[in-house]
């Protein structure tokens, strides 16, 4: 961690090449950071970039006596995702989903390229959450509304889920006190990402395999393994959605060449909306669905059609071009056709 007020210290191995006048490249090879006595980063254990305390380094380099860092936990004390995650007893994962939160998320302060948040908003954010508390209660009140916000669900949940893999919608409903569909529906999410995760890494698994693995009970996740085929077939989509949104841009019918946010909308059917907000687009947005391709929106709030088993039709809808994936061009092309 960045002991509190030493932030204006830290140095990355860039920064210690460029000290000692070599290329970083070189700096790597050589590897003089592994030698003995040298400081040890003061970034987390597997942490992708090292970070070290600069007056550590430069008594070392200078062949003084490496300070000692502060070894009193201080409410300022930056710790990066593997340190919160820590500071809350959950997995780096479940932290990648809890700091979304909107406190969370103003809290983040950026040092050397690294997320990193004070111990005190973590330690708030803790404190603050509905946790045990809402245990208490025999189940949600009849017509009451949700007690968790819904951006702040999936990152509760994760908790609940790391803590007991086979938790069940109605325990997750008792414990934060929202609806049983919505309590269902963030446990599926969650398993399917993670189950979609853990086929990537591994191909040969299948998604019961995964489940298992994770030790999902079967009963629990039959819409959880459809799905995460869905998310894994949706992140090979993302190049090619990708391609498609910086090709818009291009031409000015967007103000943002991002790639658009998937949407599941069946569990097993991958759709992506992009929104035409340049000026004089040729429609108001597009739906890409990898059963029917790209289609023109009548709507730039409703673009999606629910339900649509057989590709919606009517005034204002269009299919573009040929084949699920055509070329960005081709379908630009198709567009001022």
């Amino acid at each position: 961690m960045i002991r509190a007020g030493r932030r204006h210290l830290v140095r990355t191995l860039a920064d210690l090449a460029a000290q000692q006048g070599l290329r970083t490249e070189r700096y790597l090879k050589l590897k003089p950071y592994e030698a003995a006595g040298f400081p040890v980063p003061v970034s987390s254990d597997k942490a992708r970039t090292r970070l070290f305390d600069g007056e550590q380094v430069d008594a070392y380099l200078m062949g003084k006596s490496v300070p000692e860092l502060p070894a009193k936990d201080d409410a300022e004390d930056l710790l990066d995702r593997r340190e919160c995650a820590a500071e809350l007893g959950v997995s780096p994962r479940s932290w990648d989903s809890y700091k979304r939160a909107p406190f969370l998320a103003a809290h983040v302060t950026d040092v050397c390229g690294v997320d990193h948040w004070p111990r005190a908003i973590v330690r708030q954010y803790q404190a603050d959450r509905p946790g045990k508390a809402a245990a208490e209660r025999a189940g949600r009140p009849k017509r009451s509304g949700d007690q968790v916000p819904r951006d702040q669900l999936p990152a509760f949940t994760a908790q609940l889920l790391d803590d007991d893999p086979a938790i069940s919608a109605a325990a997750v409903v008792q414990e934060l006190g929202v609806h049983r569909d919505t309590a269902q529906d963030a446990l599926t999410h969650l398993r399917a990402d993670r189950m979609a995760d853990l086929m990537h890494t591994d191909p040969s698994l299948t998604p019961e395999q995964a489940a298992a693995a994770l030790a999902y009970p079967a009963g629990q996740v039959r819409r959880a393994t459809v799905r995460a085929q869905a998310v894994l077939r949706a992140r090979r989509a993302a190049p090619y959605l990708a391609e498609v949104s910086q090709a818009l841009h291009r031409q000015g019918w967007t103000t943002t060449d991002v790639a658009p946010t998937v949407h599941h909308p069946a569990d097993d059917v991958v759709t992506a909306v992009l929104i035409l907000d340049g000026p004089c687009p040729p429609a108001l947005a597009l739906v890409w669905d990898e059963r029917h391709g790209w289609r023109t929106a009548t709507s730039r709030r409703h673009p999606l059609t629910k339900g649509a088993a057989v590709p919606p039709a009517g005034n204002g809808i269009r299919y573009l071009a040929t084949g699920t994936t055509p070329p960005p061009d081709a379908l630009t092309a198709a567009l001022t056709a």
